[in-house]
């Protein structure tokens, strides 16, 4: 049986396509890790672990949402090169579209963040998700990712 010539020409591609969709999968678990990590080594404490999930990223961009104890909120954060700097800290603002593209995000890259930050969210339980609105305000970081120091009165 002789194989037709436009399928001798399609299964490259579609291996093609298949290898690019793999890396892309490949890298943005290595993004969640370390923007796990960024996340972990500037909140984390002993007597307040933090747990972070979920990492949507998109771009150079990402939004994690983020407990600890009994509150909670969302991050923006952005890639320098290979690695990830949080740019602000906030509650339900980061879920809109509109509010990331304030921050300076495409158009195209703030509608793609906020639905896959509304995708992820949805699966977990409504505990967690209710966690990341008693954040209040907006909290922007420094150039190293480090929040300004707490104003004393």
């Amino acid at each position: 049986m002789k194989i037709p010539r436009i399928l001798k020409l399609l299964v490259p591609f579609v291996v093609s396509l298949a290898s690019a969709a793999s890396l892309q999968a490949a890298e943005t678990a290595k993004d969640e890790v370390s923007i796990r990590h960024v996340l972990m080594a500037t909140f984390d404490k002993p007597e307040a672990r933090l747990i972070v999930d979920p990492v949507v990223v998109v771009g150079v961009h990402a939004v994690a949402g983020w407990s600890q104890g009994e509150r909670g909120g969302r991050a923006l954060l952005m890639r320098h090169g290979t690695a990830w700097r949080i740019t602000l800290c906030a509650g339900d603002g980061l879920k809109q579209a509109k509010v990331l593209r304030e921050a300076g995000i495409s158009q195209a890259n703030a509608d793609a963040l906020a639905q896959g930050l509304a995708t992820a969210e949805a699966k977990l339980p409504a505990a967690q998700r209710a966690k990341f609105s008693t954040f209040d305000g907006v909290v922007r970081m420094d150039a190293n990712g480090q929040h300004p120091p707490a104003h004393k009165q």
